[in-house]
């Protein structure tokens, strides 16, 4: 049930015709969820470098030896490149400078390079720049290509987001004054992963998630989950990513360990008013920045505006934030197909931080929801 290589042929086919739109005959890939998307291979750890090569008629990899087996395995590239980093095969390549300049020497000085320019290497750079080869910049055009996603990529996501519903239904069912946020976390890790081991057989499931509670820690926006316990009269964030097959949904929930105050109810409905605002938005045609204004706008209206201290969401899919971004300086149109987190909130000193998000997919007409757990307060007090 992995991802269908016809699928991953049809996105190299879409690519190679953008690099015809660009005139690019070669292109280097640096970034890990680009190379996921156009060849279905991903590393555990990139400290050791892998270079994805596409030209029209082939494409190629350069890996470190311990990934070869992996890679062939995975990927249907036409040809690989190992470094190795064993003393028994120190008389081959060591670095994988080596194979990617040998191959680079067999182009000819007139070609066009298409480059990821905001993570090329400076050293890389520097290479193709006293080798004369004209550089264009292919980001936007991977961005564009991922943002929409095909119906494979919406089965995953959804998987991905059932899954993260379940964790949160587990973690809140056990949730009691005097845990740990690590502790609560910890029964939405063990339900999830149970679920997928039994559903999903030998496919690679992921997951993070951190907590926040009490007034002070809820008010920064992005904590690790700590050691904290839960004490009465608490506000608590608690944001949740999952991850099937590389594709993540995103599930956050504010909630109260007893009696919320009366400008804690008052914030906590704001938020919730806010993220409907942008579910409500949310539409081919719109723009992402209006979708970020309205939800701003219940905000501002009723006094709070100057505690939103970010957008109202990101897109989703391979990575845990990717673009395009729903923000107030984005003219981008949304389109059908397009996956966004709805993740409005605020954070006021000395009352505490109130956050949903949930992970939207643009419909034909709106958007729906692939995460469910109920936003309703009276739901999400203990």
């Amino acid at each position: 049930m992995s991802i269908n290589q016809e699928i991953v042929e049809m996105r190299m086919s879409m690519f190679r015709s953008r690099m015809a739109d660009k005139s690019i005959d070669y292109t280097l890939l640096w970034d890990p969820d680009n190379q996921y998307y156009l060849s279905n291979f991903q590393a555990i750890s990139y400290s050791r470098p892998i270079v994805l090569l596409i030209e029209q008629k082939k494409s190629q990899y350069i890996i470190p030896a311990l990934e070869e087996d992996h890679a062939k395995e995975k990927t249907n590239v036409d040809e690989f490149f190992i470094y190795h980093e064993k003393v028994q095969n120190s008389h081959l390549n060591t670095d994988y400078k080596e194979p990617l300049c040998n191959i680079m020497n067999d182009w000819p000085k007139d070609v066009v390079v298409g480059v990821e320019m905001d993570i090329l290497p400076a050293s890389i750079y520097q290479i193709l720049h006293e080798q004369g080869f004209r550089m264009k910049d292919i980001e936007q055009d991977l961005i564009e290509l991922r943002s929409v996603k095909d119906q494979e990529e919406i089965y995953w996501l959804e998987q991905a987001g059932r899954l993260s519903d379940a964790a949160l239904e587990a973690s809140f069912a056990n949730v009691r004054v005097g845990m740990s946020e690590l502790e609560f976390d910890s029964f939405g890790d063990q339900k999830l992963l149970e679920m997928a081991s039994k559903e999903f057989p030998g496919l690679i499931v992921g997951y993070e998630n951190w907590t926040c509670s009490g007034i002070e820690r809820s008010v920064m926006p992005h904590l690790h989950s700590s050691t904290r316990k839960y004490e009465n009269n608490d506000v608590i964030i608690h944001s949740r990513q999952v991850w099937i097959n590389g594709y993540r949904a995103e599930n956050e929930r504010t909630f109260f360990m007893g009696e919320p105050t009366e400008e804690q109810k008052k914030c906590f409905q704001l938020a919730v008013d806010a993220q409907q605002a942008g579910f409500d938005m949310v539409k081919p045609g719109v723009k992402a920045k209006d979708v970020d204004i309205a939800s701003f706008d219940i905000f501002e209206e009723k006094g709070y505006g100057k505690y939103v201290q970010h957008r109202i969401g990101h897109g989703l899919g391979l990575t845990e934030h990717e673009e395009p971004y729903l923000r107030f300086d984005n003219d981008l149109v949304l389109e059908e197909g397009m996956v966004y987190t709805i993740e409005p909130g605020i954070y006021v000193p000395g009352v505490g931080g109130f956050r949903h998000s949930d992970t939207v997919i643009v419909t034909k007409d709106g958007c729906r929801s692939i995460t469910a757990y109920p936003r309703e307060m009276e739901k999400l007090m203990f």
